[in-house]
């Protein structure tokens, strides 16, 4: 609205502002990031033509004394710093769990058993082979939660059987060196936001942070003496330490000086508008999705948020030959299990796996009686 100097938002701005992001594209190939956008807009529309707000989320309620239980197992698990979704969705799975039981007439905790168990998994795990299979795993670890805190007589997740269902993660997204400088130059540095975007862009693509460390980045993570960033990760919890290289500390540098509002906030990063927060994640995220479009790069099938760049920057370090232990502690991993996940895009080291293909003789293809006979 801000580059067409539109002043009152209708439906019709919500309209031109998604063909002009997404233009002719089938909406259905879309990331989830991408969708969400869509249907935040697509609400914003509604409510601007009705003056309603349709619910995003199934209401989630948890009754009688197995609901509470439930209720209180989710509180322990957001006091482990669970992301929003991952609770929401534990409490939804729960959620039809108990309304299962409620259609059995089972009301207490004592009287739920094994049996109970397996026939809801059986009676989802008919359509939804995945949320079986997430299912499982969560009511496993409901159950074990009571048996340890002594609010069950017997350990009912040891006999919720194991199911053995993988899907085929997707290929993380990621770009060239040269892409990613198109990124970076496209980010107009002589308005103070640019000077902000810059910045942040730079810390997701050359050491890899996530949107939610760069949000919460404080002036007591930049050690300017020793030329580091020493932070704790939000996700992990765990301590990193990275080298500030002087690209990025110039840029801190050129937006506290000219870009950042004058601010008491210990946070790096502010919003360009009174009152000057903080900025988050999500911030951080539509600044990348915005460079993005900006560069003019291809993005077919790919992510264009901040954790694209993330995953860019492992996929330039494996090109390079460098360990994989070096990359999990430049990456923040508590292990190489979660780095590994970035070997399946090193495509020139996947190509001296390849084996040769054994020549075949045309008669092979002609013989009668063969596979390939007509």
């Amino acid at each position: 609205m801000e580059t067409h100097n539109l002043r009152h938002l209708t439906p019709d701005v919500c309209d031109n502002f998604l063909l002009s992001v997404y233009g002719a594209k089938d909406l259905s190939s879309l990331g989830n990031g991408d969708k969400k956008l869509i249907s935040s807009i697509r609400l914003l529309k509604h409510f601007l033509l009705t003056g309603q707000i349709i619910p995003r989320k199934a209401p989630v309620i948890f009754d009688g004394e197995i609901g509470k239980l439930m209720a209180q197992y989710i509180s322990y698990r957001k006091s482990e710093r669970l992301a929003h979704h991952t609770v929401y969705n534990q409490e939804l799975l729960l959620c039809r769990f108990l309304s299962f039981l409620d259609s059995k007439k089972v009301t207490s905790i004592k009287a739920v058993n094994e049996s109970h168990i397996i026939k809801y998994l059986s009676v989802i795990g008919i359509k939804y082979r995945s949320v079986a299979s997430i299912s499982t795993y969560i009511l496993r670890q409901f159950f074990r939660h009571l048996y340890q805190h002594k609010l069950i007589d017997t350990d009912l997740a040891a006999f919720i059987p194991r199911y053995n269902y993988k899907k085929q993660g997707k290929l993380p997204s990621t770009y060239s060196a040269e892409e990613i400088k198109k990124i970076l130059s496209s980010v107009d540095r002589s308005t103070p936001v640019g000077k902000r975007d810059y910045c942040i862009l730079l810390l997701a693509a050359m050491l890899g942070l996530r949107a939610s460390d760069i949000a919460a980045l404080k002036f007591e993570n930049v050690s300017w003496e020793n030329s580091t960033l020493h932070l704790t990760q939000y996700k992990t919890g765990k301590e990193l330490e990275l080298p500030l290289l002087p690209e990025i500390g110039n840029a801190i540098i050129e937006y506290i000086r000219y870009g950042r509002p004058e601010s008491d906030l210990k946070y790096v990063f502010l919003i360009a508008r009174s009152p000057f927060t903080g900025i988050n994640q999500s911030v951080v995220t539509q600044i990348a999705k915005k460079a993005f479009a900006q560069a003019r790069i291809d993005t077919s099938n790919k992510h264009r948020g901040s954790h694209a760049l993330r995953h860019t920057l492992a996929s330039l370090l494996l090109e390079d030959n460098v360990k994989l232990p070096v990359i999990s502690e430049v990456l923040g991993h508590e292990n190489t299990e979660s780095t590994r996940y970035y070997i399946r895009v090193d495509f020139q080291a996947l190509r001296k796996c390849a084996l040769d293909v054994p020549f075949t003789s045309q008669e092979f293809y002609n013989q009668k009686g063969g596979y390939f006979y007509e």
